[in-house]
């Protein structure tokens, strides 16, 4: 399944920020594949800004009011086929889920005071070990151009446990999904107890989903009690929220290249077993607007080679991938 955000800048007087929340709730370390094996990208996506481009024709998620979803008795196997089967487009969303607005505007309004930290506390909440996969990361990534991103910075933090082993083998094998959590528990104290809440309300969700998946799929085939997608995000430790967050463009040494489709983030396939996202998050001047550009947003490719841009109700949904 696939996934993909945007997001915000900094206070001063800045033109336009947007922020969101990502959380990848994965599977078990990932083991590497064996040689020679090629890896299929099957569902890919990105989001980005490209008024400049033609438009790409837009679709609406399938949508699962909060109700229906934590009804164990519902049938939502059409629904479940419909986003995430073999001719969907691998997402879903999920309105109405009490708490969520509040909790994702908690978190999102951080985002700024967090990028706008002095330079030295950032530093410290860098993690190179961990390939920059916890804590705060800017211009680390390499768009598909090779230029670094300095579009956006990322937070990454496990928003269910701070240390999911002490195991030094798995840690060093491992170091993205096993490593420690690293707050900025002076400079910014509120973004750990923000950023876990949001991520346990986008986790607890999420395991409703898998229930549905794991009902929809044993409809077709013998399933073991123990291996459907609920109980691997039981089990699993190496849960990974990210919090983004896209600089002004001009405040980012930014040079935009308008024919780019990746002129915000490249095309990608999700590894995790499933990724929660929220909306974006837009302000000027410190004033939340809507979105000022049409073009921006979620983008997906099918396993046909389409693309299409996906449509995400308001700021009480939140999808899943």
């Amino acid at each position: 399944m696939p996934s993909l955000l945007y997001k915000s800048l900094i206070d001063y007087n800045s033109p336009l920020f947007r922020t969101q929340f990502l959380n990848v709730s994965a599977a078990s370390p990932p083991s590497p594949p064996p040689p020679n094996r090629s890896l299929s990208c099957r569902i890919t996506s990105q989001s980005m800004s490209c008024s400049s481009e033609t438009p790409l024709p837009t679709l609406r998620t399938v949508t699962i009011p909060y109700y229906e979803l934590k009804d164990k008795d519902a049938d939502l196997s059409l629904k479940i086929e419909e986003g995430f089967g073999p001719n969907g487009l691998g997402i879903l969303s999920i309105t109405d889920v009490p708490e969520f607005p509040s909790l994702r505007r908690n978190l999102l309004c951080l985002s700024s005071r967090l990028a706008a930290l002095p330079g030295d506390v950032k530093k410290e909440l860098e993690d190179p070990q961990s390939r920059y996969n916890f804590g705060w990361s800017h211009g680390k990534e390499q768009l598909e151009s090779g230029k670094p991103d300095l579009l956006k910075g990322s937070f990454y933090a496990n928003p269910l446990i701070d240390v999911p082993t002490n195991d030094a083998y798995l840690i060093q094998r491992y170091p993205s999904y096993c490593g420690a959590n690293i707050w900025p528990q002076v400079a910014l104290p509120e973004l750990e107890v923000a950023f876990k809440a949001l991520g346990k309300l986008i986790f607890d969700v999420g395991l409703m989903v898998a229930y549905h998946c794991d009902q929809y799929v044993s409809r077709g085939m013998k399933m073991r009690k123990d291996e459907g997608l609920e109980q691997i995000l039981l089990r699993s430790r190496c849960h990974k929220g990210r919090l983004l967050y896209y600089f002004p463009a001009q405040l980012s040494n930014h040079e935009e290249n308008g024919d780019s489709m990746s002129s915000w983030c490249g095309w990608h396939t999700d590894h995790g077993s499933l990724t929660g996202l929220t909306c974006a998050m837009f302000k000027r001047n410190g004033v939340e607007i809507s979105c000022p550009d049409s073009a921006a947003g979620l983008y997906i490719r099918t396993r046909n080679g389409e693309i299409f841009k996906v449509y995400i109700l308001g700021h009480r949904t939140f999808t899943y991938e």
